[in-house]
């Protein structure tokens, strides 16, 4: 009897081991299956693509706006990890996307073709080596001076100090041939070249009398100034805006509405080109699809970091683009009918 029952026992612990080793056996599985996940995701290319996005001065619309749109990149395409770096602006970022020193740059669209073409005193030889994503917003020319100056227009700014924006910007390339419509040489004024902080500090203690801006508007660095010292902003419009045309054909027509600046009561004529985004020409087709895919379809997000980021219109992508156009932005647009 007790046989039996020592018998029994083992065969009772047995039949309990064989079935532990049933139950724990799946438990090991998803380990396995996780192990296999994560070799197919290195596999797949699992390493970050570091991306350098070089923008402008910290004062302008470039530096913010692009962190607004690099945070949403950021977020929506998986394997890249995009990094803004204060610039130059458009000249400097020309160069810099074209010799691969940038992967991405804001740059406005008469330097980009300046560039191309090889045109001008700051791009003695064509460069080829970029491509265009697309249009971001309008960038607008603000001639700003103070209305205790004096000045009424920019023919009165012959013989004074002038802060034609950074040296290398848009601003800056911009600036002259706007003073020589208004007849206004480089020996007719004094030049005091700066940044936009430069510019706003100028103008508030009278280090200088005007200075070029092309910024977003309505502008925050115009309007820190008019906060202390009323502003007048100085019309571009009639037959100087015609001689503009024939040497700068991108600059169109834009209306500064009076009221938004601080002594600037009326409205006033001036001058916009276009903020565009340019790429090196060699990044991957399908990277720079999503870049523009998430930037034209994300503008309510780009605009939580940046306001300009309402400006971006996919129906304006292409106007004011004269250069090549990357493929994957390019099949991004094809397939949302924009040419």
């Amino acid at each position: 009897m007790k046989k039996s029952i020592a018998l029994l026992l083992v065969m009772v612990l047995v039949a309990s081991f064989a079935f532990a080793g049933c139950t724990q056996q799946p438990a090991e599985a998803p380990k396995q299956e996780e192990k296999q996940n994560n070799e197919s995701a290195e596999n797949a290319g699992g390493k970050t693509m570091e991306l350098a996005f070089a923008t402008g001065g910290t004062s302008g619309t470039y530096y913010p706006l692009g962190g607004a749109i690099a945070n949403v990149w950021n977020k929506k395409i998986e394997g890249i990890n995009v990094t803004i770096q204060p610039a130059g602006a458009s000249v400097e970022n020309i160069n810099r996307v074209a010799a691969g020193e940038v992967d991405i740059v804001l740059a406005m669209n008469n330097v980009a073709d300046d560039a191309y073409n090889g045109n001008g005193k700051s791009f003695p030889k064509p460069l080829k080596n970029f491509k265009a994503v697309g249009v971001v917003y309008p960038e607008v020319m603000h001639v700003v001076t103070t209305q205790a100056s004096g000045i009424k227009s920019i023919t009165d700014l012959k013989g004074k100090s002038i802060n034609p924006g950074p040296p290398g910007s848009g601003t800056y390339v911009t600036a002259l041939p706007i003073l020589e419509a208004f007849g206004i040489g480089p020996k007719d004024f004094t030049p005091k070249p700066g940044s936009f902080s430069d510019a706003v500090a100028g103008l508030k203690d009278g280090t200088i009398d005007a200075a070029f801006a092309v910024v977003s508007f309505p502008a925050s660095a115009v309007k820190e100034i008019a906060t202390t010292n009323p502003v007048k902003i100085l019309e571009i419009d009639g037959e100087p805006f015609d001689k503009l045309k024939e040497k700068v054909p991108f600059v169109s027509k834009f209306t500064i509405t009076g009221g938004e600046y601080n002594g600037q009561d009326e409205d006033v004529t001036t001058v916009s080109l276009q903020a565009v985004m340019y790429v090196r020409e060699d990044l991957p087709e399908d990277l720079v699809y999503n870049l523009a895919k998430v930037m034209y379809e994300n503008t309510d997000a780009i605009a939580e970091g940046h306001a300009r980021g309402k400006q971006i219109k996919l129906e304006n992508a292409l106007k004011g683009v004269t250069t090549p156009v990357h493929p994957g932005a390019l099949k991004y647009f094809e397939e949302k009918g924009i040419k």
